[in-house]
């Protein structure tokens, strides 16, 4: 892949508006939202938001099979760089605002963070005011494989930037996100660790058919440390029990809040649990510097 020069006063590649041009004749989705998604409003006053001090960051275009699929990226200002690489794998509401500040926090930790749009051939799901209907409507049409390949289209944008190391590599993601994260660490051997937030373990709902993170558990290419709810109504207890079972005897982890709910790092949401939020994120940082990534 050519090399992408960036002007660190700009969010975009260079010389890349012909292409984007063209690129939008194959998504829904061509930029990102502003804000929250719709469905995850109200916003509550509790949202973290981590501004830009110290960091670039900015939305890009990532090349895809197809065209350009919008992203977000941040990293240090400072420094020579390249610095250790994570995905952000989004959770169901796309790469809205708390995705964004989640980018953030990780570029202020000393990491390139890049985060990428993956719904945006199916549709915009900031715009639906109800979480069924983005299941319905966008999610139950977006097929694994094509997930896979677009996260390795992120790697292979993140390299081309000049200031990410992939050869640190590590992924994270949340909701939706979680169970992606455990797809990926067996699809992808070049990373290093991966950090799943409260992922479905099952089929997941939108497809009986698709395969089970219980069943690809057993193929992890990378240890993943997985955060679990005891309160979740979408992963029982059960489950997690289960995907110990088949984690015996590897690095791979799971660590379950006892007393909170599904979605306990959405800070912008009722179900955001403080002590647990703040507990699990440093563990993810330490799970990736114990690992490699940093």
């Amino acid at each position: 892949m050519t090399k992408i020069h960036f002007d660190h006063r700009q969010a975009l590649p260079s010389g890349e508006e012909k292409s984007l041009v063209l690129g939008r004749r194959g998504f829904l989705v061509s930029s990102l939202a502003i804000g929250f998604a719709a469905a995850a409003k109200p916003v509550l006053a509790q949202a973290i938001h981590t501004d830009s001090d110290g960091i670039i960051a900015g939305e890009v275009k990532i090349p895809v099979a197809g065209g350009l699929m919008p992203g977000y990226h941040a990293y240090p200002a400072a420094g020579a760089g390249p610095f250790p690489t994570v995905v952000v794998i989004q959770e169901i509401f796309g790469v809205h605002e708390h995705i964004r500040d989640l980018v953030r926090r990780l570029a202020k930790q000393g990491y390139y963070a890049i985060s990428a749009e993956l719904y945006a051939r199916q549709g915009d799901v900031s715009k639906y005011s109800e979480i069924k209907d983005i299941i319905g409507n966008v999610v139950a049409k977006v097929p694994d494989q094509q997930v896979m390949a677009d996260l390795d289209s992120a790697v292979d944008f993140a390299r081309a930037t000049g200031v990410a190391d992939t050869k640190r590599l590590g992924v994270t993601g949340f909701c939706w996100g979680g169970r992606a994260t455990y797809l990926y660490a067996a699809h992808n051997p070049a990373v290093k660790a991966g950090v799943a937030w409260y992922g479905l373990l099952a089929p997941p709902m939108w497809d009986p058919k698709a395969d089970a993170v219980l069943d690809k558990a057993k193929g992890l290419k990378a240890p993943v440390l997985g955060f679990f709810a005891e309160k979740d109504g979408f992963i029982p207890v059960s489950d997690v029990n289960k995907l110990n079972a088949v984690l015996a005897g590897t690095k791979s982890q799971t660590k379950v809040y006892p007393g909170v709910e599904h979605g306990f790092n959405a800070d912008y949401r009722p179900s955001y649990n403080k002590a647990a939020a703040t507990d699990a994120w440093g563990r993810m940082l330490g799970w990736f510097k114990e690992n490699g990534v940093i």
